[in-house]
């Protein structure tokens, strides 16, 4: 059986004491927990969803309990040791298992979730008392009988981004939160330290004003890689994994890996330290099977409602996007510019960070996959984008561009007349790239060469496309348009990057009928 002889992998588990108590792989993040333990904090960090989160407040909860036993081999080691002599009550919060259909459920499953949190200290809740004011009591009593607290909350900013497309929601939502977390500042001389995470870090989402000495750490290259897997981390902790899922594949160690890298790696939350993404990786070694695990998890529904409503700009416009270094720190979420947004959600990585700017790009493949398929289905609502990726696959794969061209054409005649108002070449290159990427096709646009920009190169195991768009005002315009691509790519050397390459290369120009809006 695969994998049978080898340490477990925690597979959709985020408990700490689980992971070491079962002996499963667990990559130790506990010398980087030790800079923010070792003297009172107030910390906020921001991660995508399936990064980490969890996990690492499950850590940091152990390890304040001081349960030594789970920390052996570990760079925590000796801290649990010392503080198993005088442990810290933990109170864990998690915002994510909330109701928050109205304000009132929210209410109601907020200290339903303190008096599980509270069941070891005899307190109840009164009739009429609040969330806020049942925390403060809970926090105070603890504190008497058992010293300084230790405060996790995760997902704090849940219950507002639930509700993204009804922002008059979401905005008494943020004032309970706000009031809620109010009184966290209010507790300060009883608690030991504080960590709240979420996805977003936006200074209005009610935490910020509310708790005004929370330490930022989520851009701080100190924890750069506090939540995702080093390559060093990989290749250590999984390499029986790794060589197993290699086998299985049928493919050397080193392309397995380069293959987990291109899809998987490429997270950047300082500039500097690249990590893959947890939940993915832990998956394809589990299956040795290459998927979008990350989106074919669940794409979290405030991320489908803001592309909705922002109508954001074509995917390849935020390739390469330089920003200034406070972009994600705007007022409110429901104004911040869409690659702030993308960021935080984990559709874009920082590529590269100066003294007054950043770069960003998407991380990977499976994010450029991902987010082609969204704008696939909720901007250009493309009908059954599923069904024309996979024959667009069997059609590249045997070299018949008519093929490719009538899928295209299939593709563009679904979408809504109102989408091509004004349209020109972009426009539709963008839908066709679009297309491949959201089949999980390896694609380029812009793809420099030292004369000139290939507007769109295709790559398969053993095949090459190099294609050029051109638009024509009518049929009359067509075979113009045609032989004008086919010399650019000749005259500006578009193939030139593939003369060693090994896989049979075709080059050919799609022109577009605007008129009859097709590809002829």
């Amino acid at each position: 059986m695969y994998g049978h002889d080898l340490p477990p992998l925690p597979v959709g588990l985020f408990n700490f004491e689980d992971i070491r108590r079962y002996e499963m792989v667990y990559v130790d993040k506990t010398d980087l927990l030790l800079g923010l333990v070792r003297k009172p904090a107030r910390i906020f960090l921001s991660r995508p969803r399936r990064f980490g989160k969890s996990l690492t407040l499950s850590t940091l909860a152990a390890m304040f309990a001081g349960k030594a036993e789970l920390f052996k081999g570990l760079a925590a080691e000796d801290w649990v040791k010392e503080q198993a002599a005088k442990p810290n009550p933990v109170l864990r919060i998690d915002m994510s298992m909330r109701v928050t259909e109205s304000p009132e459920a929210f209410e109601r499953s907020l200290i339903h979730s303190l008096k599980l949190a509270a069941r070891h200290w005899s307190v109840e809740p009164t009739p009429d008392e609040s969330a806020g004011d049942f925390l403060e009591r809970l926090v105070v009593h603890i504190y008497d009988q058992a010293g300084p607290v230790v405060l996790l909350v995760d997902e704090y900013d849940k219950p507002v981004l639930d509700h993204l497309d009804d922002l008059e929601l979401a905005e008494v939502m943020r004032s309970k939160l706000r009031s809620f977390y109010t009184v966290i500042k209010g507790c300060e001389d009883y608690l030991r330290f504080v960590m709240l995470t979420g996805i977003s870090r936006f200074t209005k989402m009610g935490v910020f004003s509310a708790i005004n000495n929370l330490a930022d750490i989520s851009l701080d290259e100190r924890y750069g890689a506090l939540c995702g897997y080093t390559q060093q981390e990989l290749e250590t902790n999984f390499s029986g994994w790794i060589d197993a899922a290699a086998e299985k594949t049928g493919m050397t160690r080193e392309a397995f890996l380069a293959k987990v890298k291109a899809r998987y790696d490429g997270f950047s939350f300082d500039g500097k330290t690249r990590v893959y993404n947890p939940f993915s990786t832990l998956q394809v070694l589990n299956n040795a099977d290459f998927r979008n695990y990350w989106y074919q998890s669940g794409s979290p529904s405030f991320v489908v409602e803001y592309m909705k409503r922002h109508g954001m700009l074509k995917p390849e416009a935020y390739r390469h996007m330089q920003v200034e270094l406070d972009f994600a720190s705007s007022a409110e979420i429901e104004r911040a510019k869409p690659e702030s947004f993308l960021f935080q959600s984990g559709y874009l990585t920082i590529e590269r960070r100066d003294e007054e700017s950043l770069m960003l790009d998407y991380p990977n493949q499976e994010v450029l996959n991902s987010i082609s398929r969204r704008y696939l289905d909720l901007v250009y609502e493309v009908e059954d984008a599923n069904r024309t990726g996979n024959e667009l696959w069997k059609a590249f794969a045997a070299g018949d561009l008519d093929a490719v061209k009538r899928l295209f054409n299939a593709a563009l005649a679904s979408m809504p007349y109102r989408l091509f108002a004004d349209k020109k070449e972009d426009f539709y290159q963008a839908v066709f790239l679009a297309l491949l990427r959201g089949a999980g096709i390896k694609a380029n646009g812009e793809v420099e060469s030292h004369l000139g920009r290939c507007d769109v190169d295709v790559k398969l195991p053993h095949r090459v496309y190099i294609i050029e768009f051109k638009t024509a005002k009518d049929a009359s315009q067509i075979e113009q348009k045609r032989a004008e691509g086919d010399e650019q790519i000749v005259s500006r050397g578009y193939a030139a990057p593939y003369a060693d390459d090994k896989r049979e290369l075709t080059t050919a120009t799609l022109v577009i009928d605007l008129e009859k809006r097709v590809c002829a």
